[in-house]
Parts: C-alpha cells; structure tokens; sequence
C-alpha cells in the first residue's frame, strides 16, 4: 500500500479537547480514522514545530487517502493535509524510469 504522511495542526477548540482527552486517546482515535479508510497507522508522534502531529501511514489509495482527510477536517477541531512519501526503494525505481524531458528554452 502507498504511504501518506498526515500532518495536522489543532485549532483552540482541538487543543481544548487534546488537554482533556490527552494524547494516548487521541492517537487511538487518529489509528482507528486510518484504519476505517481501509489503512494502518505506521507511527504517530506529537511535535512543537509547524505540525502538532505527525502520522506515517499506509493507505489503499489516493481516493481513500483524501477521504480520511475530508473527514479529519469535517468533524472540526484539526486542520489538515496528506502527502504522499516514498521509500527509498521506490526512489530508486523511479530513477531508472527513463522519461523524455525538456527544460525550458532548451
């Protein structure tokens, strides 16, 4: 399955509910959204930087990915957004895929 990083930032209100519920819930119920979108939670971790979290995932797809994120945003209390990250191994295929390019005014 693809991996998705999901980066999300908590607005008051969001904040407000992660210092009562505390970090463990919510992190249980970031895995149980992800896994309701058909993928699984690699990893979560709670950061002080642009991003409060930031979760590694597996996803079935791009549609199933945008999916978890429209319901993310719609409940409220979190914004935000999913990119899609490569392994290195997949880097490396891509660097043997020979695609015909040309730079501008070249």
């Amino acid at each position: 399955m693809p991996k998705f990083l999901l980066e999300s930032t908590y607005t008051t209100d969001g904040a407000k509910g992660l210092a009562t519920d505390g970090g463990s819930k919510r992190a249980e119920v970031a895995r149980r959204a992800i896994e309701a979108s058909g993928g699984r939670m690699e990893s979560l971790f709670f950061s002080f930087g642009e991003y409060d979290t930031y979760a590694v995932c597996d996803m079935p797809d791009d549609k199933a990915a945008a999916a978890l994120v429209i319901a993310i945003r719609a409940a409220g209390g979190v914004t935000t957004r999913i990119t899609p990250v490569l392994t290195p191994e997949e880097v490396d295929d891509a660097t043997r895929m020979k695609v015909g390019y040309q730079a501008p005014g070249k």
